[in-house]
């Protein structure tokens, strides 16, 4: 997308590029191409904790903790599974996990890097910014018609 043609929004971008993040980290350790493991590292993805929702995507959708290949064990899956597809399975989950935390970790001190700390002295005046969510100014109003930021308010 460019900025006179935005067929994305940023959330979308930023998902894609954790995405490849985790294909590069996987297909650089030899794991092979990356169509073998694109559906582990969706699996992956799916099901760790995304700190936006307080959830896994999985259980958001549909309202249980997915089963992983370890709690196919737990329930007597191994004769049908294998015992090899299930070790190589959770060892490659586990792997990818510990790759998207170092890749949330990096992305974390690459937004904390130009994050600049708000001080506000008394008696200064700030407006706020105005989100669905926040319940902040005119939420009734259509979206695109109501202001960015309401006020000014004065910090006491």
């Amino acid at each position: 997308s460019s900025a006179y043609h935005p067929q994305m929004d940023g959330q979308s971008e930023r998902i894609i590029q954790s995405l490849e993040d985790l294909l590069r980290a996987c297909v650089l350790d030899h794991l092979g191409s990356w169509e073998e493991v694109l559906p582990l590292v969706e699996f992956t993805y799916n099901n760790s904790f995304h700190a936006s929702i307080g959830m896994e995507p999985f259980e958001a959708l549909y309202g249980k903790r997915c089963r992983t290949p370890l709690c196919w064990y737990q329930d007597g899956e191994l004769v049908v599974v294998g015992p090899e597809l299930i070790l190589q399975t959770t060892e490659k989950v586990k792997m990818i996990q510990e790759r998207m935390k170092t890749a949330q970790s990096r992305q974390k001190s690459y937004a904390d890097k130009r994050r600049k700390p708000l001080e506000f002295a008394e008696g200064e005046h700030v407006f706020l910014k105005e989100t669905p969510t926040s319940g902040v100014g005119r939420a009734l109003r259509a979206r695109k018609l109501t202001p960015r930021f309401v006020g000014p308010y004065q910090t006491y």
